[in-house]
């Protein structure tokens, strides 16, 4: 299960990379989708060290933090940053809502959402 963990630590690093090559092209939609991807897979490395098992099947955020047994410990502020970053995961949204989403990701925004990410990670990954 190492394998995995690193596998998923990895993979969120280099997400969360990419969510900076995108804020940096002005390309906010996939910021947010990139933070989100970011999270969500150092919540499966998370979940693969505690139980030495698979992460579940599931882009939810809150789901895989309840089921890491993280969620009751996160400090106020990174649950409230958990459910900015749910309704980011755009991969299979409408066109409208992609729209909609598009116009609230601005510069200002991602750049929150990408500091907020950054020291979410590190805060799940100081409790492995």
């Amino acid at each position: 299960m190492k394998d995995k963990v690193k596998y998923w630590t990895e993979l969120s690093d280099y997400d969360y990379d990419t969510a900076i090559a995108m804020y940096t092209t002005g390309r906010y939609l996939y910021v947010g989708f990139m933070c989100h991807q970011s999270i969500e897979k150092i919540l499966k490395a998370y979940f693969n060290n505690l139980y030495n098992d698979v992460a579940p099947y599931t882009h939810n955020l809150t789901h895989l933090a309840k089921k890491t047994e993280l969620y009751d410990k996160l400090p106020e502020n990174l649950l409230d940053f958990l459910d900015v970053l749910e309704p980011l995961n755009i991969e299979s949204r409408y066109p409208a809502y992609k729209e909609k989403l598009m116009k609230s990701l601005t510069q200002e925004r991602c750049k929150l959402i990408l500091d907020n990410t950054k020291i979410l990670k590190l805060w799940i990954t100081e409790n492995f």
